[in-house]
């Protein structure tokens, strides 16, 4: 039997590219400082990149399937042509947001939907895999199936719902202290097996 293996989630607007709210033209696409470095160095310590997008623009009419399949399709191509980076998978919500914000679907985090849907799609071990997003719902979608999380802030998160579900392991404030982070993490738990 296969080892599962863990997984990085990450989320796209805000994280691994500049939030420009409801985006569907790829030359507006420009990677986060240091985001393509840090993952190339993660997908050599076996990560599988999982890419998972909340995409209420498609609920709510701003774009169709078709241009949000593009713009995504030149986000991968970017990535490998870039940086050599393949994502094994991307995670879309399609749905808007109930009253107050919270899901009104399985899938839209705070929901884990996608990361479990992932998990089981790609033999992923939720318990040794990572989220990292710029919001508090990315972390409570971690933390609710059991993944670990860091907060990217750079200014996503504007509302602060506190909860003990949505407090991160960590909160940086970029990719190359994040990649700093996780090498120190994966070395306590090689050094000290159950730490982690």
């Amino acid at each position: 039997m296969t080892a599962l293996r863990p997984a990085l989630f990450i989320d796209k607007d805000g994280t691994l590219i500049e939030n420009v709210p409801y985006n569907v033209d790829p030359a507006q696409l420009r990677f986060m400082p240091g985001a393509l470095d840090a993952l190339r160095q993660i997908a050599h310590w076996d990560f599988a990149l999982i890419l998972v997008t909340n995409q209420s623009g498609l609920a709510r009419g701003f774009f169709n399937r078709g241009q949000l399949a593009a713009l995504l399709r030149s986000l991968e191509q970017r990535l490998w042509e870039e940086a050599g980076i393949r994502l094994h998978d991307i995670q879309v919500c399609p749905h808007a947001p109930a009253n107050g914000g919270r899901p009104a679907c399985l899938c839209r985090k705070p929901a884990p939907g996608m990361l479990v849907r992932a998990a089981r799609m790609h033999g992923i071990d939720l318990l040794r895999s990572w989220m990292i997003g710029d919001t508090l719902d990315d972390v409570e979608a971690a933390h609710r199936c059991g993944c670990r999380a860091v907060l990217l802030d750079t200014g996503g998160e504007t509302l602060w719902r506190r909860s003990p579900m949505r407090v991160p392991e960590a909160t940086l404030p970029d990719w190359r202290a994040f990649r700093e982070y996780l090498e120190q993490e994966l070395a306590l738990s090689i050094a000290c097996p159950g730490t982690t």
